[in-house]
């Protein structure tokens, strides 16, 4: 089930909470174990879409688990994250914006993600307005 948001609500991308500066540099070390899994996921996905991801309390669940799209090019050889066998590494600012957007969501659901090259690219989250557009 997704949170409701007022249809004239606006988040500031960017910000780990309201009125805080903008989180630069984070790594894999510091984020939750389901967030680290998102990550991980993202990497061994490489390219793709995870769809019908749920998020609770700000952080990724994976049961049930989400429908995972991998792309394959058939006419090109598939080349890894260079961090994918590292226990540690400082995250993708993709990564980081994703991040910050989870700790403004608390709870919802995420569509879809698109991902290139290891990364979450893009993010579709669904929301519920409480109230009409003005």
């Amino acid at each position: 089930m997704t949170e409701p948001i007022p249809a004239n609500h606006v988040k500031r991308e960017g910000a780990s909470a309201p009125g805080s500066p903008p989180r630069l540099t984070r790594r894999l070390s510091e984020l939750s174990a389901p967030r680290q899994a998102l990550v991980r996921l993202c990497q061994s996905v490489n390219f793709g879409q995870i769809r019908g991801l749920e998020v609770r309390d700000s952080d990724p669940v994976f049961s049930p688990p989400p429908e995972v799209l991998f792309e394959v090019k058939l006419d090109s050889d598939v080349v890894s994250r260079p961090e994918i066998d590292l226990e540690d590494f400082v995250l993708p600012a993709e990564f980081c914006r994703l991040m910050d957007r989870l700790d403004s969501l608390k709870t919802a659901t995420i569509e879809q993600v698109e991902v290139r090259g290891g990364v979450a690219r893009r993010v579709i989250f669904k929301a519920l307005m409480t109230e009409p557009p003005r």
